[in-house]
């Protein structure tokens, strides 16, 4: 029977994650490479855009992980209309090494939020869409209705754009990954992270083998949704490691794997071991291939949701091809 925790011991959590994170902190971020580049949308159309789309999402309130995770790319993909909305409020029950989103007690879920979504993307007249959220493990499903409810109103406001979703990995919360795929996203994404040595300092409050179990059991309810997952380098996994974890995902039924390279967000976050090279970017890319995925995106500025409109497109036409060879 699950339960609601409580403040006292949910604010006890809360603490003992942050300290965590602050265990693995670094005081000298390491000084970015040239291959790190970050586009910046300057003035003309490009400008224009990004701040249309700012201005629709802060104007209904919705939070996104281009913000809250201070990710790179954001200034590239908001010029193109391109955003991953945030679902569930912007604090985090946990608080893992690698990111920025605040920790601490969530509010309560806001029952409009789901309008607000499809309105929204309604307005920005989106061809694809990415929902993820904050890990609420306050909530006795994890968020997984609030999850579907979204995906619900978007279908009826924006038929024709496809949906894909980030999920938290409702530890320790049963069923609930059957109530989103009920709802029947076009794309059921949740990222492993990194590799399995690293998740006791990187990522404390997940289990690397309950992630694989969320993928595996996506696919064994509809095999018809595509199944995505990444991981983050130059946090000290070895190459031998990331393969492995490319055929732990593979064993899932796993359809697309990113690999991007990992940024200290601040001092506070777990550092950078290393800058992974374009070429061994390249390197992962042919083995993953390989190993049977449809879809690679393997580049150090790759993140989860970044082209994810464009990658969705490419990979319903290989398994479109596929199907059509009788593989």
């Amino acid at each position: 029977m699950l339960a609601y925790c409580t403040i006292s011991s949910m604010e006890n959590w809360c603490v003992r994650m942050a300290e965590a994170k602050l265990q693995n902190s670094s005081k000298k971020p390491a000084k970015k490479p040239d291959w790190i580049r970050v586009r910046v949308p300057a003035g003309g159309s490009a400008q224009g855009i990004y701040s249309e789309t700012k201005d629709i999402i802060h104007k209904l309130k919705l939070n996104t992980v281009c913000e809250e995770a201070a990710c790179p790319n954001i200034g590239e993909c908001w010029s193109q209309k391109h955003a991953t909305v945030m679902i569930m409020g912007d604090t985090c029950t946990r608080a893992c090494a690698f990111c920025n989103i605040k920790t601490g007690v969530p509010n309560a879920l806001n029952p409009h939020e789901p309008e607000n979504l499809a309105q929204a993307i309604g307005e920005l007249k989106l061809n694809h869409v990415v929902i993820t959220s904050v890990d609420r493990d306050d909530l006795p499903d994890g968020g997984a209705e609030h999850f579907a409810q979204c995906i619900t109103a978007l279908r009826k406001r924006a038929p024709k754009t496809t949906i894909e979703v980030l999920t938290p990995d409702f530890l320790r919360k049963e069923d609930c990954v059957a109530v989103v795929v009920k709802a029947r996203p076009d794309v059921y994404n949740h990222n492993i992270e990194t590799v399995p040595r690293l998740y006791k300092s990187i990522r404390p409050g997940a289990r690397y083998f309950n992630s694989l179990h969320l993928l595996k059991t996506v696919k064994e309810l509809d095999p018809s949704i595509f199944t995505k997952s990444g991981i983050m380098v130059g946090l000290g996994e070895s190459k031998e490691e990331v393969l492995q974890v490319m055929d732990d995902l593979r064993s899932a039924e796993v359809d697309f794997m990113t690999i991007g390279q990992y940024l200290q967000p601040t001092p506070n976050h777990a550092p950078v071991d290393r800058f992974v090279t374009p070429e061994e970017f390249e390197y992962y890319a042919r083995q993953a291939k390989a190993k049977g995925f449809l879809m690679v995106a393997s580049t150090p500025l790759t993140r989860s949701s970044y082209h994810a409109g464009d990658d969705f497109a490419q990979m319903k036409k290989a398994r479109d091809e596929l199907l059509a060879e009788g593989k």
